[in-house]
């Protein structure tokens, strides 16, 4: 079995993450190392500035993960913001941002960025996306973040709805770690 370390100080990305790796037989162990996360203008931007910050810390391969909500309507936002947003006016907040946006119009994409380093080697970046919606309300008790308000395309529940295998079978997280996991296999 091989140990990957994933930075993150995100249980719900954690166990993500540790279910969809674990069928290539990696066991991946969670390091909270708290690095800055710069505000930038693309995820890819934040993940590359995290690997740089971590780099001369962790000896070990590792990956970190960035995510984003982006919702048409306003323009992209929260887009790279989406941690910052969602801690300070959660999904209620956004919610209110959409009150008068009839159902159709509330279309979103959830976007992830796994950067993957190995000592000595140049990061390998892993991106994935997932098209949906915004609900008119929270529904459900799982997930973190933004999923009590993200309906992926195909389904008619969140994120929040879902248990973590059903939720990476769409998600944006889910994606990108199908990317990593092909990239293993190589």
């Amino acid at each position: 079995m091989k140990t990957i370390y994933f930075i993150t100080s995100n249980k719900g990305k954690f166990s993500e993450a540790k279910e969809k790796l674990a069928a290539i037989d990696f066991e991946v162990v969670q390091k909270d190392l708290g690095y800055p996360e710069i505000q930038a203008d693309t995820l890819e931007d934040v993940a590359i500035f995290g690997v740089n910050q971590l780099q001369n810390r962790v000896k070990h391969p590792f990956i970190l993960e960035d995510a984003g909500l982006f919702i048409d309507v306003l323009n992209g936002y929260p887009g790279v913001y989406s941690s910052y947003v969602y801690h300070t006016i959660g999904c209620k907040g956004i919610l209110k941002l959409l009150n008068e946006i009839e159902k159709a119009k509330r279309l979103a994409v959830f976007r992830s960025i796994f950067a993957y380093k190995e000592p000595n080697k140049k990061p390998v970046l892993f991106i994935g996306e997932c098209h949906g919606s915004i609900s008119t309300c929270e529904m459900g008790d799982h997930g973190f973040g933004f999923d009590p308000i993200f309906i992926p395309d195909g389904d008619t529940r969140t994120f929040a709805q879902m248990n973590v295998g059903e939720k990476n079978c769409y998600s944006h997280r889910g994606k990108s770690l199908d990317k990593l996991i092909d990239f293993f296999k190589k």
